[in-house]
């Protein structure tokens, strides 16, 4: 199949406004981490999720997609756990078109690939904005877990974290090792969902729990009545969905089991609600998880404040990047600082491993030192 204009201009447009927005937005901040690591966690939150608001602008004014949100809902600003089934590799970018409804852009950290990191432009900003990236062995990952979520307790800034239990998207082939681990602990076979791994899941809520940083958890479903765009390849082709929809159930953290082996069992559980909220979605003409559409509690933003925040998103992006180019074009201190930033986020990652790692370490050397001046 050919490659799509409308997709073509809807992926260069995300990493041109992530790769200039880390250089010329994100870069100007870097020197707060190493004099207040909460303070520089608090203005790069909100950088960050200027940005966030721009593939809802392009996914509903531009290309149309409509969303649909029943359910729970949110409370805006509570801190929580998000759960969520991994349908296509592209479902943490569609949520935000939920979160912006519901809770705020700037509270939200993704767990996932530490390769991800790596990417100019989108990693750069995802190591800026401390997202929890693994390396999928739990040995190291359950230290690198520890210390970011002790970090965000430290600091106090609320934060909701985006988990996938499954591990990864739901494919044929992924099904199929699914199937496979069912048949070795006598699970039933899944069709929708894929088998829940709750090592990571038990975790992060008992460190969050005992770090009193957790209000709730937020477990969401999401399903493509009419086409879904199972990668990025996808969306190059202008495959892009024509509808979303999610579920929300809120679970407060006052009504979680309290042991690790049943929060495993409460998961678990969760995911063969999955399966049949999916069965039954899937099954229903129209498509849809509530026959009445609505959710039972209101977003925090009207449709016209969210239509505004889209058009504004979309202005400014727009506008940032043509500034980008133009300043790159005609004015030579532009260029020199562009090629020094790039420089800094490329040997950092070489010699550091990521600015998030920089941003624990100068955490801890601020913290020590508060603990020596109390011991005085």
């Amino acid at each position: 199949m050919a490659v799509s204009a409308r997709g073509l201009y809807f992926v260069v447009t995300l990493f041109l406004g992530s790769f200039f927005g880390s250089i010329f937005m994100l870069g100007p901040v870097l020197p707060l981490m190493f004099l207040s690591p909460a303070w520089y966690r608090w203005i790069t939150d909100r950088i960050v999720a200027t940005w966030l608001t721009l593939p809802v602008s392009l996914l509903e004014l531009v290309f149309g997609v409509k969303v649909v949100i029943t359910g729970d809902g949110f409370i805006p600003g509570e801190r929580s756990v998000i759960i969520m089934n991994h349908r296509t590799r592209l479902d943490w970018m569609f949520l935000w078109c939920c979160l912006l409804r519901y809770s705020y852009l700037r509270l939200e950290k993704i767990c996932l690939k530490a390769a991800l990191k790596a990417v100019p432009g989108f990693g750069w900003a995802m190591q800026v904005a401390c997202f929890v990236f693994i390396q999928r062995r739990w040995v190291e990952d359950k230290k690198h877990m520890e210390n970011m979520l002790d970090y965000f307790c430290d600091i106090r800034e609320p934060l909701q974290l985006l988990l996938f239990p499954e591990g990864t998207d739901l494919t044929e082939n992924t099904r199929q090792r699914s199937d496979a681990f069912a048949a070795q602990n006598g699970l039933p076979k899944f069709e929708y969902v894929l088998h829940p791994r709750t090592t990571g899941f038990t975790f992060i809520v008992d460190r969050l729990r005992k770090g009193d940083n957790l209000d709730a958890v937020h477990d969401i479903t999401v399903a493509y009545p009419k086409n879904i765009p199972q990668t990025e390849r996808h969306l190059i082709l202008g495959l892009f969905p024509r509808e979303i929809h999610f579920h929300v159930r809120r679970y407060s953290v006052t009504s979680l089991p309290s042991s690790s082996s049943d929060l495993e069992s409460w998961c678990r559980d969760r995911w063969a609600e999955k399966e049949t909220r999916l069965h039954d979605f899937y099954s229903a003409q129209p498509r849809g998880f509530d026959r009445e559409g609505v959710a039972r509690v209101p977003p925090c933003k009207t449709e016209l404040r969210v239509a505004l925040i889209k058009a504004a998103s979309l202005l400014y992006w727009s506008s940032f990047i043509a500034l980008c180019f133009t300043g790159l074009w005609l004015w030579p201190p532009f260029r020199l600082y562009f090629l020094l930033m790039v420089g800094v986020f490329v040997a950092q990652q070489k010699l550091i491993g990521g600015l998030e790692l920089l941003e624990l370490s100068c955490h801890r050397y601020w913290k020590s030192m508060a603990t020596d001046e109390k011991m005085k």
